[in-house]
Order: structure tokens, then C-alpha cells, then sequence
């Protein structure tokens, strides 16, 4: 399935832009662009009008925590959906559920019927239907550009946001001192209509399939599975909770920084974040040449460093000259470390499960975002502000230098594949077992016999353990290798699924470098002698049903 429309001739745009002549790609980019700018000036207004109705750091802090735990509790949930619905009217729902709650809080905010814990439960809603907006917007992207465009796509996605960060809170800033935290909250609401009005112009088409549409818990426990087995995956989510545990500090201490330490209004504040925002953009577009130059694990590893320099920056200043170059290098950071990261999952994830691995990693960083605003927000309100930023900046510096052995280098483009399959294939099944065959079929155990010369064994083991991350992450719910004691040369690898449609999913599933792994094992087998008369010429394979008397 692809969206995306002939490329109009790209004239002397800049290579960040490349994917912009995709016709899809730019109105939607655009679209998201404007409803990124109303999520900002929303999170501008919801952190100002806390310090006034509840100026404590740790209510403050909560309201970045309310924006950002939702991902943390609804992105499997909604990657799985946005994997097995259409995923079009999927954004339809998420964008008309923000803009409702948007002109609620607004509404409620003019009349001056908004309480603390009413502004946390409406911003908790809006957060709700950005966490269920995320994976399905990422996971769109490759729907949108062809593969030759997908990491430039994903990099401009990053520069869209950040330029959004530097534009949203300075109109937000400005926004609230001519009329109030209502009117960020009612142009949020305006923003996201844009993006709803584009949406419907999308005339998406979804390739069919064969199969039957996967349940939503069964597309979870896959997620789950896949995430789990593929060392990619891991590793960039491992150094994304890293990098953005303590990072979040910044977010959850902003709006006290510019009210308390540096004692500046809504303007400074906006402008802050805009000084942000505004370098983020710029470090975006140097990114391919710092790329040449350095790996995706160095770019992370500098970027965390350079983000620990910039928050010891805001916790020893008290004039805005310093902090906005904090403000400066931590932008920087944040892009730099943020899209190569991001780059990285969403390369790393084939196409049947990209949602719900993008939720995954989501809702990972997401989640210790929310818990290192939460607790950067404790120790501001019972140490100090500027304490809570030297910690945070001290901790972000260790936790760099201890993740650095997870590297992300290795990850490459994993896209399904059709092609011939090297596995074994066990035979037909019975014609008096086929009506019991699907989805309510119970859980299939599935056996290859392997012969191995023992003098093979530890290369056999160890092609095995890619195998075994293959079947998990093809689907399998269990996995085992078994050595038989009387015959040392008899293997048998043993892995179930949940049911003969699973079973028949784990082929679609699988990509080339999949089945180059299980090509590697099967290379090993040692027909018996005699093959070419009769014997094993290739690993013997099998399938079982589960049968309860």
C-alpha cells in the first residue's frame, strides 16, 4: 500500500525537504505542522495558568506529567488499533477527540470555572488523544514517501515539530498577555480543525489481505513479542529512557525557571521556549553533516552531554542572557538526540507491527518523561529550582556513559518480504483436520528436527539464538531447543502459537534478514548418509494442534 503521489521536480530545496515533493506527504506535514504549533501554545497556557491557580513546583510539574502519561498508559492500546483498523478514520477520531476537549478548556478557562485539578484532568484528555494520534502518525509516514525518502521523512517530522516548539509557545506567551490562557486554548482548538480538514482530503487505500483483521489484545501480546526480541528495538528504547528521564527536568521546571529564578513574565517564557525550539530547527537541518561525521550511538552519547551542559547552564543563571544559551544547547540536544533515536525504532520495525514498536518505544520515553517531570518537580518544591536542574543535569552525564555499550548502529531497514523461504516445510494438513483450522483452532505447536555434527554444535547454538529471536518476533509465544542425550547429533526446536491463523501469519511476518538466519541454521543440518536415496535431505518440520480431551 502506498499513498503517495508522482514527486513534483524538487527545485534547489534544501535535502531536509526532499520529501516535500511527495503532494500527501506536504499537505499533511503542513497540517501537522499547524496542530503541533496548537498543542504548544496549549502547553504554554496550561503550565502559565498553573502558576496562578497553584503555584507549588510540584503542581507545575504535574502538568507535564498529565500531558505525557497518558502515552505512557494508552500507546500499546493504540498502536495495536492504528495496526489493525484503518488507520485514516483511526486519525479522524483521535483529532475530533482533541478538538473537543480543547474548546472545553477553553470555554470552562473564560468563564472562570477551571480549578488545578480540573486544568490536570483536561490536559490528562487532550494528552489522551495525542497518545493515541502518535504511532499512528508515525507509522503512516511510509505510507506517504517511498522507501528512498523514509529517513528523510522521519527527520523532517523532527524539524516540524521543533519549529512548531519554537513558534507555539511564543505565540502562546503572546497569546496569553493580550487575552488570557483561554485563547491558547481556543486556537489549539482551531489548529487541530486544520489538521481534521486535511485528514479528510487523505483519500487513504489499504491493500487487501487474506487474512482476518488480528483482535486487539492477540496484536498486543505480538507487539509485546516482537519489541522483546529484536535487540534493535531495546536498544534505542534502553538509550531513549536514558536520555529523556532526566532531559524532562527542563520541561517540568520551565515555567517556575522563568517565574521565580530569573523573575520574567509569559512573554519571556514563550520566548524561552521558542529560543528552544528555533535551535532545535537549525541543529536539524546539520544533522546529515554531524551524521557523516559521527555514528547514531556518538550523535546520542554527544547530544545527552551537550544537554547536561545546557541544564547546569539554567541551574546556575539568573538573567536571561545565560538561560537562553542553555536554552540554545539544549535544543540542540533535544533534536539531535530525539530524531536519531526516533529514526532508529522506526527503521527497525517492519511494516505488520510498526505501530505497535513505535508505541512501544513511545510509550517507554513517554513514561519516564512523565516520572522525571514529576520528581524534578519534588525536588524543586522541596530543595530548589536550581538544584533539581544540577541534578537532573549531573544524572543525564552518568546515565549517558553507562548506556553507550547499548549500541544503535545496527539497525537496518526491516521491511516484510515475499520471497522464496528458506525454512523447511512441513507437509499439507489432513483433510479431515481442516475444519478446525483458525483462529479458534487453540494453539499450534510447531517442530523442526535438525542433525547437527557435533563438532558444528557451538555454531549451531549460535545461529540458534537468532532463530529464536526470528519465531518471537514473528510471533511465537514460547520457544525451546532440545538436545536429544542418547543421539548428540538430533536436535529439536520447539515454538506454539496462539492459533493456526497466527501460524499462518508468521510467514507474511517474516523479512529477508529473517529468513537469511533461518537459512543459516538450516545450512548446518547433516543429511543422513544414503539422502539422495531416501534420507533427510533438509531439517524435518511439523505442526501440532492442541488437543484437550
Amino acid at each position: 500500500m502506498r499513498a503517495y503521489l508522482p514527486a513534483m521536480p524538487l527545485l534547489r530545496l534544501p535535502r531536509a525537504f526532499a520529501p516535500l515533493r511527495h503532494s500527501v506527504f506536504r499537505m499533511l506535514w503542513l497540517a501537522t505542522l499547524a496542530s503541533n504549533i496548537g498543542g504548544w501554545m496549549q502547553n504554554t497556557g496550561a503550565g502559565w495558568l498553573m502558576t496562578s491557580l497553584s503555584p507549588s513546583p510540584f503542581m507545575v510539574g504535574l502538568v507535564q506529567a498529565a500531558t505525557m502519561l497518558p502515552v505512557f498508559m494508552l500507546a500499546l492500546p493504540a498502536g495495536a488499533l492504528a495496526d489493525i483498523v484503518d488507520r485514516r478514520l483511526f486519525l479522524l477520531g483521535a483529532q475530533a477527540w482533541i478538538l473537543l476537549m480543547a474548546l472545553i478548556l477553553a470555554v470552562l478557562t473564560w468563564t472562570d470555572s477551571i480549578g488545578p485539578w480540573g486544568l490536570l484532568a483536561l490536559t490528562f484528555a487532550i494528552g489522551a488523544g495525542s497518545a493515541m494520534n502518535f504511532p499512528a502518525w508515525a507509522a503512516t509516514t511510509n505510507e506517504l514517501v517511498p522507501r528512498e525518502d523514509l529517513v528523510g521523512a522521519i527527520a523532517l517530522n523532527g524539524i516540524g515539530f521543533n519549529l512548531a516548539r519554537a513558534l507555539g509557545p511564543a505565540f502562546g506567551g503572546f497569546a496569553i498577555a493580550a487575552a488570557g490562557p483561554e485563547a491558547a486554548f481556543a486556537l489549539n482548538a482551531v489548529a487541530f480543525l486544520v489538521l481534521i480538514l486535511a485528514l479528510l482530503f487523505w483519500k487513504r487505500t489499504e491493500a487487501p489481505s487474506r487474512m482476518p483483521k488480528e483482535h486487539l489484545l492477540s496484536a498486543m501480546r505480538a507487539g509485546l513479542r516482537f519489541v522483546s526480541a529484536s535487540p534493535a528495538m531495546r536498544a534505542a528504547i534502553i538509550r531513549a529512557c536514558a536520555f529523556f528521564l532526566f532531559t524532562a527536568a527542563v520541561w517540568g521546571l520551565l515555567p517556575l525557571f522563568v517565574r521565580q529564578q530569573l523573575g520574567l513574565g509569559p512573554q519571556a517564557f514563550g520566548l524561552m521556549l521558542g529560543v528552544m525550539g528555533l535551535s532545535a530547527v537549525a541543529a536539524g537541518f546539520a544533522l546529515p553533516a554531524l551524521r557523516s561525521r559521527l555514528d547514531r550511538s556518538q550523535t546520542v552519547f554527544w547530544a545527552s552531554i551537550l544537554a547536561a551542559v545546557a541544564m547546569g547552564i539554567l541551574a546556575a543563571s539568573h538573567h536571561w542572557a545565560p538561560a537562553a544559551l542553555g536554552m540554545l544547547f539544549y535544543g540542540a540536544a533535544w533534536i539531535a538526540a530525539g530524531s536519531t533515536l526516533s529514526a532508529s525504532a522506526q527503521l527497525a520495525a517492519p511494516g505488520w507491527v510498526r505501530a505497535r514498536a513505535i508505541a512501544i518505544y513511545q510509550l517507554s520515553f513517554f513514561g519516564v518523561m512523565a516520572l522525571g517531570s514529576a520528581l524534578s518537580g519534588w525536588v524543586g518544591g522541596s530543595f530548589s529550582v536550581p538544584l533539581a536542574l544540577g541534578v537532573a543535569a549531573a544524572g543525564c552525564a552518568i546515565a549517558a556513559v553507562f548506556v553507550r555499550r547499548w549500541g544503535i548502529d545496527s539497525v537496518a531497514l526491516a521491511e516484510t518480504s515475499q520471497g522464496v523461504s528458506h525454512e523447511p516445510q512441513p507437509g499439507a494438513p489432513a483433510a479431515e483436520l481442516r475444519g478446525l483450522l483458525g483462529e479458534a483452532s487453540g494453539r499450534v505447536l510447531e517442530v523442526v528436527r535438525y542433525r547437527i555434527d557435533p563438532a558444528q554444535r557451538a555454531a549451531f547454538l549460535a545461529a540458534m539464538q537468532e532463530v529464536r529471536r526470528v519465531r518471537l518476533r514473528s510471533g511465537a509465544g514460547t520457544w525451546g531447543l532440545y538436545e536429544d542425550v542418547a543421539q548428540p547429533d538430533l536436535w529439536v526446536e520447539l515454538w506454539s502459537v496462539d492459533s493456526w491463523t497466527e501460524h499462518m501469519r508468521e510467514e507474511s511476518r517474516r523479512t529477508d534478514w529473517d529468513r537469511a538466519a533461518l537459512a543459516r541454521a538450516a545450512a548446518l543440518h547433516q543429511p543422513l548418509p544414503g539422502a539422495a536415496a531416501g534420507g533427510e535431505p533438509a531439517p524435518e518440520a511439523a505442526r501440532f494442534l492442541n488437543v484437550n480431551p
